[in-house]
């Protein structure tokens, strides 16, 4: 066997199947064998391997191993002269395995290889080639020097930027993306160390090769595809911790005593000030539009009061500084967080969003005021007046940052993303279908053909693919990866670094599109488009339907509690759906269903077959009631079971 491949797989279902299907073509005419090892994934991964991909020895996990234990049971079932450990998140060229034995064939002192990795947008990867993580490396990565200088032989080492990325270089570490090892090396140095769970083990691994008496390569002359992000969270907390505790294991591991504890020292600190970063760039960016949303309309409660006062009244401070001091920040926080469930904070903004949520928070705020003794309720003009502010001060605020181009406050104006389908007719027609079927809203400009002729069918060739760039002003270019090779899509990609244009390959037979827009972000995915009941904002709708009904039901308990059985068990139960224990609706829950099929959303008083009679449903028909449910979530259903089922509130399902 010339080659064994290890791919571990932890819920990147679509970046696995296109990382096969490039797999598929490159170990043509080599004898491969290859292992997907599952960490417990709960995306479908395994059956979706099963199905498509036969030729795959899978290993399925029951629980998160984590990334070195995983690989090493691959590793010990491996017969190949060369091991392999890639990430299933990667796109590997036709050439890239055949090229990697080759070169491991000429030089005998090579232990292990790595090659140039490109991002989503064609931009290279600095890991590519890192040195190892000593002290003084570290203290310069962690403090930033290393992104300042990383040109400079002192400062750039941690990821070698003084050496050239299109030459062969001898290197310390390789990314763990993509590690091409000798088995006789392995066997000698022994495998992955798992005492790391994820992150480090490539640097512990390729110290030991060094150790060991070989060489770790840095091989440029084949490239591939990393969608870096997709299984980890790199501004995460957790991240942090887990990346940076790596460090100390590999410190304790194989430096000296006295330069160990330097070392934990360093990374300790920068546990703390990352950790602190992390947490500021965490909190800041989930809550700073609503502290300017809240600002902007306390404001004009600020000012607009004592305009009203004498207006209405000829009398200034006519109201007690109570009503500005704290009921009005109370009327804010309700506004905000109708408005967030309602999806108003959701990229691209949308209008109709804001404005539900403050209408909603409205009618919460004049229920609790009817509530209130007779000396807090100081005006009901006021709520009316407050809403009306809001909503257009917030909307002309919105409206205002996104002329000034700010991403975080770009409106959803229906706007079409232009783009173009690189392939053979066939396959770009069925592309352009499953396009329309998706969440995205395609302008399909047309079709770019891979040879250069010109047929009247296509816009242009590949070859002139610059220029169709420029002249359609495009957004994205879709590659049908059946027809067009992964090292002709990566060609195009580095070519077109310069061009702010976003890139996405089809994998022939597959219901997804999958790309990358930044080294920082998570991969765009697009598939057919069902409206998912675990989609963010269907939660968000769902949640806002539960305080909703809550808050309305709670106070009219004396009206309703003749009409149904068990009537102070559905008023406990309201009470549980108002904290956010329970929902209004949940799934049909059969005595046999299994729920970790379906996205995953709160336990509900009611479900899609309370409304029905009461007659024996089968596990079957509790299955596809579900399904439908979830499938294609719409809040008009909820409405429409909570009015037909009101009745059952206190009834056990």
């Amino acid at each position: 066997m010339d080659l064994s491949i290890v791919i571990v797989n932890y819920n990147v279902k679509y970046f696995l199947e296109q990382c096969l299907h490039s797999v598929k073509k490159a170990i043509e005419g080599i004898e491969t064998e290859v292992f997907v090892v599952d960490n417990n994934s709960v995306d479908g991964s395994c059956n979706h391997i099963r199905d498509r991909f036969p030729w795959v020895t899978l290993i399925e996990n029951k629980e998160n191993a984590g990334f070195s234990k995983a690989n090493n049971q691959a590793i010990r079932l491996s017969t190949g002269k060369y091991v392999l450990l890639l990430n299933p998140d990667t796109v590997v060229e036709e050439d890239t395995f055949s090229r990697c034995i080759n070169f491991m064939n000429e030089h005998s002192d090579a232990g292990s290889l790595g090659v140039k990795m490109i991002d989503g947008r064609g931009h290279y990867l600095p890991e590519s080639k890192r040195a190892l993580p000593t002290p003084t490396v570290a203290f310069y990565k962690i403090f930033g020097l290393s992104s300042l200088f990383p040109k400079s032989r002192i400062f750039g080492k941690y990821h070698l930027g003084y050496l050239d990325k299109d030459q062969i270089h001898e290197i310390d570490v390789l990314a763990g993306a993509f590690m091409f090892l000798r088995k006789e090396t392995l066997d000698k140095v022994g495998l992955l160390d798992e005492d790391y769970f994820m992150y480090g083990e490539d640097i512990d691994l390729s110290y030991r090769i060094t150790k060991g008496g070989y060489k770790n390569y840095y091989y440029p002359e084949t490239t591939i595809i990393h969608y870096k992000g997709e299984s980890t969270k790199k501004g995460s907390l957790n991240y942090v911790v887990v990346f940076y505790n790596a460090m100390i294991i590999f410190a304790k591991k194989h430096f000296a005593t006295k330069r160990a504890r330097a070392y934990s020292m360093v990374i300790h600190m920068a546990i703390y000030l990352r950790a602190a970063l992390s947490l500021i760039k965490r909190f800041s960016t989930r809550i700073y539009r609503q502290l300017i949303d809240a600002i902007i309309i306390f404001a004009g409660f600020f000012v607009g009061l004592p305009i009203w006062e004498n207006i209405k009244f000829d009398t200034p401070g006519y109201y007690p500084p109570e009503l500005l001091y704290y009921v009005v920040p109370g009327y804010i926080l309700i506004w905000l967080t109708t408005a967030y469930y309602s999806g108003a904070y959701e990229k691209p903004l949308r209008f109709w969003h804001l404005i539900r949520g403050i209408v909603i928070g409205t009618f919460i705020i004049l229920v609790i005021y009817a509530l209130l003794p007779e000396n807090w309720r100081f005006s009901r003009a006021i709520i009316l007046l407050g809403t009306a502010w809001a909503l257009i001060s917030t909307s002309l605020f919105r409206w205002l940052a996104h002329l000034s181009g700010s991403s975080d406050f770009e409106i959803d104006l229906n706007k079409k993303k232009r783009m173009v389908i690189v392939g053979d007719m066939e396959e770009a027609n069925r592309v352009s279908i499953l396009l329309e079927l998706t969440q995205i809203k395609p302008d399909i400009i047309g079709y770019v053909n891979r040879e250069n002729d010109s047929r009247p069918d296509y816009i242009g060739s590949i070859e002139q693919i610059e220029e169709i760039v420029r002249i359609h002003k495009l957004d994205e270019i879709v590659f049908c990866a059946q027809d067009i090779s992964s090292r002709r899509i990566i060609y195009v990609m580095t070519r077109l670094t310069g061009v702010s244009v976003n890139y996405k390959i089809a994998p022939p037979e597959s219901l997804s599109i999958i790309g990358s827009n930044s080294i920082n972000t998570a991969g765009d995915l697009y598939t057919i488009n069902f409206n998912s009941v675990g989609k963010a904002s269907n939660l968000r709708t769902k949640r806002l339907f539960d305080i909703f009904c809550s808050i309305l039901l709670i106070p009219l308990f004396p009206l309703w509690a003749l009409f149904i059985q068990h009537s102070f068990t559905g008023l406990g139960r309201l009470f549980q759906v108002l904290f956010g224990s329970l929902s209004i609706v949940g799934y049909f829950t059969h005595s046999a269903f299994d729920a970790s099929s379906f996205p995953a959303i709160k336990k509900g008083i009611l479900s899609p077959a309370s409304a029905l009679s009461e007659q024996e449903i089968s596990m079957e028909q509790a299955e596809q009631i579900n399904a439908m449910y979830a499938k294609d979530y719409k809040l008009s259903n909820d409405i429409v079971i909570f009015w037909k089922s009101f009745r059952k509130l206190g009834k056990k399902n």
